[in-house]
C-alpha cells in the first residue's frame, strides 16, 4: 500500500491558515514559511469546482525563479491530483478548483481585472505592491461559489510601504510588533482616502451604516517559527544573523520602523587599526569618478574618491583611503597605480584597479579610455546594480563581524567620519569606492565588470 503524503502546517502558520479575518497578513520577517502558508490556503477548498484563487507577486520572474513560488507549488499541488499549466501559471484540481500565478508589475496591470470575481486573492510579499493596487482588487474580491470571499498576505518589514500605516495597530513604537495583538482582529471601512478603525463591526456600521466593514488582522512569523527550515538548512539562521545592523533587525527580528541612519549602516566602532597589513592576497584599489566636470561645481561638489582593500586570509584590510574635488584625475590616476603596484609587487600581493562605469556607450569609452592608460595592468570597469546600500550589504557584515581592519594612517579619521555617517552625510564617495573595492575583491559577479590585463579584453 502506497505511503500517504502529509501536509500540515506549523504552528504559526496554522494561526494564520485559521484566521476568520477578511484579511490577513502574515510573516513580518524572513523565513517564516510565509509563501508555504499562502500556497496552502487555497486547498481547504479542493473539493468546490467553482472555487478560484488567485496569488499574484510583484512581477513574473519573481513567479519563476529557482526555488520561488511556482517551483514550491510544484512540490505540493501533484500530491492533491493537481495538474500544471505553464503557459498560464495555473494549477487545475480533479473538482475543477483553480489557483492561478500572476504578476501586476505596472500600477495600471491591476485595471486587467475588471469584471474579475476571485474568491480568494493572494498577494506574496505585499510590501512590494502599491497601496491603490491592493485596494482595487479588493472590488475583485467577489464570489459565486458559496465561499465568502477573503484576502490573504505575506510581507516583509519595509518602513517606506504604506503597510506601516496600514497594520500599525499591531506594530509598537519600537517597530518591533505586538505579541499581545499578533491575530487580533480589527474592522475599518474606507471614507475616501481616509481609514476609520473599531474594535467590532458594529461600532463603525452605527457610524457609516451604508458601508459594510472588513476585518483585518496581523501575524507575525519569523525563522524561529520555522522549525522546518532550521532543521533541513540550519545556515540560514546563520546568514540571517549576519546581515548587517539595519537588515538584521528587519528579516531577523521583524522591525517596521528602523531605518539606514548614521551609526547603523557602517559604525566607527567596528573598525579596529593594525600597524602592517601581512604579505600576499589580493589588493583592489577601487575609483570612484566625479565623472563630469558640473558634478563638480557648486556649493558642494562630489569627489572622486578612491579606495585600497588588501584581502588576506578572512580579513579585509583597508590600505587606503583618499578622495579630492577635481575631474582631471589622470595623472593622480596612473601615479597612484603605479606606486600601488611597486608596493605589493614587494610584498607578494596581486594588485588590480577598478572604477565605476557609467552607463551607456560613453562610459565604455571611458573605461577604454582608462585601461589604455594602465596597459599591461589588472584593471577593468565595473557596471554596478542595486542601490548603493545593498552593493555596501557584504562590506558592512564583515565589518560589523570586526573583520575589516584599517592600516594605521592620516586618513583614518576620514574614512571612520565618512562611513559612520551613511546615509545620512552630504557625500558618499568613499562609501561607494570602499564597497566597489570590496565587492570586487569577492568577485561579485552582479557587478558587471570588464577587465583589461596585459593588453586583453576579459568580460566576467
Amino acid at each position: 500500500m502506497a505511503e500517504r503524503a502529509q501536509i500540515a502546517p506549523q504552528p504559526a502558520q496554522t494561526r494564520f491558515l485559521s484566521s476568520p479575518a477578511d484579511i490577513a497578513i502574515y510573516g513580518g520577517a524572513a523565513g517564516g514559511g510565509k509563501t508555504w502558508a499562502l500556497l496552502i490556503e487555497p486547498l481547504r477548498h479542493i473539493k468546490n469546482g467553482n472555487f478560484g484563487a488567485v496569488i499574484f507577486r510583484r512581477t513574473y520572474p519573481q513567479i519563476t525563479l529557482e526555488g520561488g513560488m511556482w517551483d514550491e507549488s510544484g512540490k505540493v499541488y501533484p500530491l492533491l491530483g493537481g495538474k500544471p499549466n505553464q503557459n498560464d501559471l495555473a494549477w487545475t484540481f480533479p473538482a475543477g478548483m483553480r489557483i492561478s500565478f500572476a504578476h501586476m508589475q505596472y500600477e495600471h496591470t491591476k485595471f486587467n481585472y475588471q469584471g474579475a470575481q476571485i474568491p480568494l486573492i493572494g498577494f506574496d510579499q505585499l510590501e512590494h505592491f502599491t497601496e491603490s493596487q491592493f485596494f482595487y482588487m479588493l472590488s475583485r474580491n467577489r464570489s459565486m461559489c458559496g465561499v465568502r470571499p477573503y484576502v490573504r498576505g505575506t510581507c516583509n518589514p519595509d518602513p517606506d510601504s504604506w503597510l506601516v500605516e496600514f497594520l500599525a495597530w499591531w506594530i509598537g513604537e519600537d517597530g518591533y510588533p505586538i505579541p499581545e495583538r499578533a491575530g487580533a482582529l480589527r474592522w475599518f471601512v474606507r471614507q475616501g482616502d481616509k481609514m476609520m478603525w473599531a474594535d467590532t463591526a458594529g461600532e463603525l456600521l452605527e457610524k457609516y451604516p451604508e458601508t459594510l466593514p472588513k476585518s483585518l488582522t496581523f501575524i507575525p512569523a519569523s525563522v524561529y517559527d520555522n522549525k522546518i527550515l532550521l532543521d533541513a538548512d540550519p545556515g540560514y539562521l546563520a546568514n540571517l544573523m549576519a546581515l548587517p545592523y539595519v537588515e538584521n533587525a528587519q528579516l531577523l527580528g521583524g522591525n517596521w520602523k528602523i531605518r539606514p541612519a548614521a551609526g547603523k549602516v557602517f559604525n566607527r566602532s567596528w573598525f579596529s587599526t593594525v600597524d602592517a597589513v601581512p604579505s600576499g592576497g589580493v589588493e583592489c584599489r577601487f575609483w570612484d569618478f566625479a565623472a563630469t566636470e558640473k558634478k563638480t561645481k557648486g556649493p558642494d561638489p562630489d569627489f572622486t574618491a578612491w579606495v585600497a582593500i588588501r584581502k588576506v586570509g578572512g580579513n579585509w584590510y583597508v590600505t587606503d583611503s583618499q578622495q579630492v574635488q577635481q575631474v582631471d584625475t589622470d595623472g593622480l590616476f596612473t601615479n597612484t597605480a603605479q606606486q600601488d603596484r611597486a608596493r605589493c609587487k614587494a610584498s607578494g600581493t596581486h594588485y588590480m584597479v577598478r572604477w565605476e562605469e557609467e552607463p551607456g556607450s560613453a562610459g565604455k569609452k571611458e573605461t577604454r579610455r582608462l585601461a589604455r592608460l594602465l596597459a599591461g595592468f589588472d584593471v577593468g570597469g565595473v557596471r554596478p546594480e542595486g542601490d548603493k546600500l545593498t552593493r555596501s550589504r557584504a562590506l558592512a557584515s564583515q565589518s560589523q563581524a570586526g573583520n575589516v581592519k584599517l592600516l594605521a594612517g592620516a586618513w583614518n579619521e576620514e574614512w571612520l567620519r565618512h562611513m559612520h555617517n551613511i546615509p545620512d552625510g552630504a557625500h558618499d564617495d568613499i562609501h561607494d569606492a570602499g564597497a566597489g573595492s570590496f565587492n570586487a575583491l569577492e568577485g561579485d559577479r552582479t557587478m558587471g565588470s570588464v577587465s583589461y590585463r596585459r593588453g586583453k579584453r576579459h568580460a566576467h
